[in-house]
Order: structure tokens, then C-alpha cells, then sequence
């Protein structure tokens, strides 16, 4: 299977890190203060009806916040305008009870581990 680099699903481009431990926060580049530091990832499903968007964006959540310290704080969504159910799918995404419960659902936290076995591998 092709991973979500190579569908172009996820890109370096679409990935924005602000480590306040590198960082000073009132360097930050938008000119904002910040508290944490922070990952958020957009990414682009590869046809707009695509059923596997809430898996794939659960999925990098999931990766993200396993592999991160915790002083990251995790945001994932939908690039604009590349999703038909883009606005719901972003809700579930950002929604940390909705995230949670999903977790603790047996079946798909399994679906999940399967999607992220085997890690990142770096070229």
C-alpha cells in the first residue's frame, strides 16, 4: 500500500511547527504570543467525497500525539476547499471528546494502530 506521502495526502508544505523550547513565542512568525507550542497539519484527501478522511485525519492525530512531548499542542484538518464534508470533518477532528471516545472504541482503535504501524520512515 501507498503511504499518505505518496498519495500526496500529506505534505512538508501543509505542516506548520512552533516549538517554544527552540522558539521564543514572541518571535513567532504570525506575530502572536503563545502559551504552547504547537503542530498543525492540513491535509488533502485524494478525491472530495473520500470516506477515509475522518480515519486519515484521526490517524495523524493520533501519530502526532503519541510520538510528540506534551507541551505540543496537536491541530488537524482538511485543506480548504479539497472535501465535500470538510467543515463537519474538522469539527470531529478538533473535538477532544469526540477524538477520546472514538479512542476508546476497541475496533477502531484498532483500525487506527494498523494505520500508523511501522512509523515514520525518513528519506
Amino acid at each position: 500500500p501507498l503511504t499518505l506521502e505518496q498519495l500526496n495526502v500529506v505534505r512538508m508544505d501543509m505542516v506548520d511547527v512552533v516549538d517554544l523550547s527552540v522558539t521564543n513565542d514572541a518571535n513567532a512568525m504570525d506575530g502572536q504570543k503563545r502559551k504552547f507550542s504547537t503542530v498543525h497539519v492540513q491535509f488533502c484527501p485524494t478525491i472530495p467525497h473520500c470516506s477515509m478522511a475522518t480515519l486519515i485525519g484521526l490517524s495523524i492525530s493520533v501519530k502526532l500525539l503519541r510520538s510528540l512531548p506534551p507541551r505540543f499542542k496537536v491541530s488537524v484538518k482538511i485543506e480548504p476547499g479539497t472535501h465535500v464534508s470538510e467543515h463537519a470533518i474538522n469539527k470531529q477532528l478538533a473535538d477532544k471528546e469526540r477524538v477520546r471516545a472514538a479512542l476508546e472504541n476497541d475496533h477502531l482503535l484498532g483500525v487506527v494502530n494498523r494505520c500508523i504501524a511501522g512509523g515514520m520512515k525518513m528519506q
